[in-house]
């Protein structure tokens, strides 16, 4: 299989995403249920636009060195800085071809046979976290279970879940109060403030991720609740129109935070050129969603291990193309921000 079969296989396998040459938002603004952002689709479309204003430094006036683009995380090492993003109630979002099991069975073992990781959702229905739990314990615990802002109750038991199935690390996806589609069904989600969160992160053992953090105050709160980790998200622009994109956000945030707290983002990252980037401005690793979704449909585990590897490769030209030996060595300097 190559990566122009996976997307030919996507196109006819997913319902509501129209698998587009380029996956930036336009022609899905403000489709949900589906894969749109919300309203007019700005958030998702502006993360996107956003990162094709960031230009790549060119730089090949040094000693030939072998690139190594791995990166250590939760006390293990990963051959990418790159993770699937949680994606969860894959039917109603994807349509029927897939379960939430097999959906995130199809990212853990793809993710883990290319040398990287994936995050794993949840939903209204039990079976939209725990499904995935069993594919992280298929996998020695390689996998993160991302819980919504659900009441407390609920919360310290799928961490309990989430410790018992030998997870990575647990997340929270915080920005998920803004879904408002899990309180249409029943089952409402809302913010939780620092004291919160630090009683919550406080229960376990595991490295524990808030994402969802879109300003400098907002990580320093992180910080004080004593998360590991946190993913500069936007939701993918599903939550909330008009919000800045993740990567204009970000250099301040690493400038604040980097070094107190391991710092993810996800949003329109489709490339291993945007991985660079996001590396280059002060990220840790990216997360990656909808692309990722397009590569379970389109090929399964077999897809998702292609377009992680792509990925990968595409990573490394970059920086065997800017004189970056490891990714300690990417930074501000490489890169050129289009005004």
């Amino acid at each position: 299989m190559d990566y122009k079969i996976l997307l030919e296989n996507a196109k006819k396998n997913i319902e509501t995403c129209r698998v587009c040459p380029q996956c930036n938002g336009k022609a899905c603004r403000g489709e949900i249920p589906g894969v749109g952002g919300k309203t007019t689709g700005s958030g998702f479309i502006r993360n996107y636009d956003k990162l094709r204003d960031i230009k790549i430094n060119m730089d090949t006036l040094y000693s030939p060195v072998e690139v190594d683009t791995t990166v250590e995380l939760f006390g293990k090492s990963f051959k990418y800085p790159i993770f699937a993003a949680p994606i969860g109630a894959v039917k109603l979002n994807y349509g029927d071809l897939y379960d939430d099991y097999n959906y995130q069975k199809a990212i853990i073992d793809g993710c883990k046979n290319s040398g990287a990781a994936g995050f794993t959702g949840d939903g209204v229905k039990e079976e939209a976290y725990e499904a995935p739990l069993k594919a992280i314990e298929e996998n020695e615990g390689w996998g993160i279970p991302t819980i919504k802002p659900w009441k407390k109750d609920e919360i310290l038991r799928k961490i309990k879940k989430a410790e018992d199935s030998g997870a990575l690390a647990v997340a929270m996806d915080i920005d998920a109060a803004g879904l408002a589609l899990l309180g249409m069904q029943g089952k409402p989600v809302s913010p939780k403030s620092a004291e919160d969160m630090k009683e919550i992160i406080s229960s376990t053992s595991l490295p524990f991720i808030l994402k969802g953090i879109m300003t400098v105050e907002g990580a320093k709160k992180a910080v004080e609740a004593g998360a590991y980790g946190i993913v500069v998200s936007n939701h993918g622009g599903r939550v909330l129109d008009e919000t800045p994109s993740t990567v204009e956000v970000l250099p301040y945030i690493a400038k604040e935070v980097k070094g107190k707290i391991k710092i993810f983002i996800d949003g329109g990252i489709r490339s291993g050129l945007d991985v660079f980037k996001a590396i280059a401005l002060g990220a840790d690793a990216v997360l990656v969603g909808r692309p990722y979704a397009v590569a379970v449909y389109g090929g399964g585990k077999e897809g998702v291990e292609l377009y992680t590897k792509k990925l990968g490769r595409e990573l490394n030209e970059t920086m065997i193309m800017t004189g970056a030996k490891k990714l300690q060595d990417i930074n501000e300097n490489m890169v050129t921000i289009v005004k």
